[in-house]
């Protein structure tokens, strides 16, 4: 019986040491209060110790920031709305062409009454007139309905290609090239000259692959000798944009003399600030043919049908003159005018200071004792002005210094 019960009471204590012990009690309590951080460690070697478990951290999503709105740019030169349009610009040509229009549009944004056509396109020339053909394009332009006021041309920037004539190849700048190029200027200015606009060719600018910059030198002497003879004027670009060694050049001033980036990284195309510097000179000459051209309203004199010439005598030649003689000799002046707007001698009639007066006439000045007057007024003046004697002074007056009394 002894033995039985040291038998069941090891088998107890080894029992308790496998399960932990007092722990499950722990752990009954902990289930209980459904507080998850007591709890006690398990196993074979936990021994009943306190484990101490973190409550998980409930993830907080970042705050949003809202983006700020973009700045608002004010510009130094408001667009002005274009009113009352009375002149077109057309600006015709390559890449280039639709930079340069864009410069122009901007350099003439103080003119409401002038507008900027712009109908450049891109990847054309003078070679391949399969592609795109520029002469018959300026010609229904210009026949469209807007009135063309003056035209702007800018080529060449996808001109070194070969021209086929027929089953033969003609080499860029070879003699039968340059033939064939030449006439395809002249029918891009005859297109204009025969709607009598004003055509402004500007010539390529510099660019930085130095084999087409030279070949560029050739096409710009073209299109000069070709437009100066149809009438035309040209306008050189490779000064303003090449530095102190006439080479190609990214950097330089801008129309305000700061020095900007007026290309862009392909060494060929304007950024904004060069296109507005080349627009620059091109704006010069469309703004004198703009305001040389003769204005609606305007009256015009009578003239003779015979010679053309003034029929007003003052207009005719030496009006001029013999209004001026017959101002000057004081002679009457008959201009056509009323009395009121008749010219008035600039001097009357010359009279000597000294000498004797005629009958009739009065003298310019009386004698001094005339002057001076009579009687005791004129004693007085004879003291102070002829003896010196200063008059006696009066009770009041600045002049008397005497003590009161």
């Amino acid at each position: 019986m002894r033995v039985r019960s040291l038998i069941t009471a090891s088998a107890a204590a080894g029992l308790l040491l496998l399960t932990g012990g007092p722990s499950t009690l722990a752990e009954g309590d902990a289930f209980l209060t459904r507080d998850p951080t007591l709890q006690r460690g398990r196993g074979f070697f936990g021994f009943g110790q306190r484990q101490v478990i973190q409550p998980r951290r409930e993830r907080i999503a970042p705050a949003i920031v809202p983006r700020r709105a973009a700045p608002v740019v004010v510009r130094d030169d408001p667009v002005i709305p274009k009113v009352d349009v009375a002149h077109h610009v057309l600006v015709l040509g390559d890449s280039l062409g639709d930079l340069l229009g864009g410069g122009l549009d901007e350099a003439l944004n103080d003119r409401p009454d002038v507008a900027v056509i712009r109908k450049a396109k891109g990847d054309t020339g003078l070679v391949r007139t399969d592609f795109y053909d520029w002469p018959k394009v300026a010609t229904e332009l210009i026949a469209g309905d807007q009135k063309i006021s003056a035209g702007v041309v800018i080529l060449g920037l996808n001109d070194r290609q070969a021209i086929r004539e027929g089953d033969t190849v003609h080499d860029p700048l070879s003699p039968r090239w340059t033939e064939l190029y030449r006439a395809r200027i002249d029918a891009v200015a005859q297109a204009f000259q025969a709607r009598r606009v004003p055509l402004i060719w500007v010539g390529a600018p510099p660019v930085q692959n130095a084999r087409l910059s030279a070949d560029f030198v050739t096409l710009n002497e073209l299109y000069r000798q070709q437009v100066e003879k149809a009438g035309g004027q040209y306008v050189d670009l490779w000064d303003a944009f090449v530095d102190a060694e006439n080479r190609y050049t990214a950097m330089g001033p801008d129309v305000s003399g700061q020095t900007m980036r007026l290309r862009l990284g392909d060494g060929i195309h304007f950024t904004a600030a060069g296109s507005r510097k080349a627009a620059h000179f091109v704006d010069v000459l469309i703004r004198r043919l703009i305001e040389g051209a003769p204005r609606q309203g305007v009256i015009a004199l009578p003239v003779s049908a015979d010679t053309g010439a003034p029929t007003n005598p003052e207009l005719q030649p030496g009006g001029i003159e013999r209004l001026i003689d017959g101002m000057v000799g004081n002679l009457a002046v008959t201009i056509g005018l009323p009395a009121a707007l008749q010219v008035k001698p600039l001097a009357g009639p010359i009279l000597p200071l000294t000498g004797v007066a005629g009958a009739g006439e009065q003298a310019l000045l009386a004698s001094i004792a005339d002057a001076r007057g009579r009687g005791e007024a004129a004693a007085q003046l004879d003291r102070i002005f002829g003896d010196g004697v200063a008059p006696e002074p009066k009770p009041g007056r600045m002049d008397d210094y005497r003590w009161p009394r």
